[in-house]
């Protein structure tokens, strides 16, 4: 049996572009894709904390160090510049390796300046 599993995220980014007219995707800088483990043309899912949207788009590569989040093609029209959003990318495995693996969690302020990384969530409480 194979399980889908959280591979990486970027959370609490900050959407710097919303472009109608480009071509469909995400553009994430380099240096957040290389962090995280996101690949070029890989699947990610983006879920918006300002608006509730959640939609699947690709990641594509915007120039390292430029700290740019650009929600392209039709998905703009569901992100505008300074929305917080999650961008997640999960990976298949069997129960074995998806018990023994760790996540890459990128975790970034209002400016896209990354704060700090883990490889666990804590445990919510009531």
């Amino acid at each position: 049996m194979q399980l889908t599993v959280l591979k990486c995220k970027l959370h609490r980014a900050c959407v710097t572009h919303a472009e109608l007219d480009y071509e469909g995707s995400c553009a994430i800088d380099r240096e957040f894709m290389d962090l995280a483990g996101i690949l070029p043309y890989e699947q990610i899912q983006i879920y918006n904390i300002a608006n509730g949207e959640r939609f699947t788009t690709y990641a594509i590569e915007a120039e390292a160090g430029s700290r740019i989040i650009s929600v392209n093609g039709a998905a703009a029209h569901k992100a505008a510049p300074g929305d917080r959003v999650i961008i997640c990318a999960y990976a298949g495995m069997d129960q074995a390796a998806a018990e023994a693996f760790k996540p890459s969690l990128v975790y970034l302020n209002e400016h896209n300046i990354v704060t700090h990384t883990g490889d666990s969530i804590a445990t919510q409480v009531a």
